[in-house]
């Protein structure tokens, strides 16, 4: 009955998405300590994860998604905009944080969701 909760899409996509998030933020932060590093590259979450879970999701392989873990590359897309070769711009670096703060947000309240349906299952009140 409890596993029935944690196996579902939902949770599971939420789940998946949470860990890239976080590990997101840690790229992100990364980048913003080296943004005067020559030659340092931005990195992000692995496109390939990306690619990866949004299949995962379509599917519905709550397997898959649970197996599944993200990892940081160098961003590839990213250019440098001044001679010392470095990729990262603030003003995205910033934008890319907000974005992830705010999709962070979405997926503890959906995972908070699940847990508290939970709890209202386990002693018939929600709080």
């Amino acid at each position: 009955m409890v596993n029935a909760i944690f196996d579902q899409p939902t949770y599971q996509a939420a789940k998946s998405m949470l860990d890239v998030t976080v590990l997101r933020h840690e790229a992100i932060s990364s980048n913003l300590a080296n943004l005067e590093t020559p030659n340092y590259k931005r990195i992000d979450v692995s496109p390939s994860f990306q690619a990866e879970l949004k299949q995962a999701v379509a599917a519905g392989d709550t397997d898959r998604m649970a197996a599944m873990k993200p990892s940081l590359g160098v961003d590839y897309t990213a250019t440098a905009s001044n001679r010392d070769g470095n990729t990262v711009q603030m003003e995205n670096e910033l934008l890319q944080m907000n974005q992830n703060s705010m999709e962070h947000s979405l997926e503890t309240q959906l995972i908070t969701g699940s847990l508290l349906r939970l709890r209202l299952a386990i002693t018939g009140h929600s709080a």
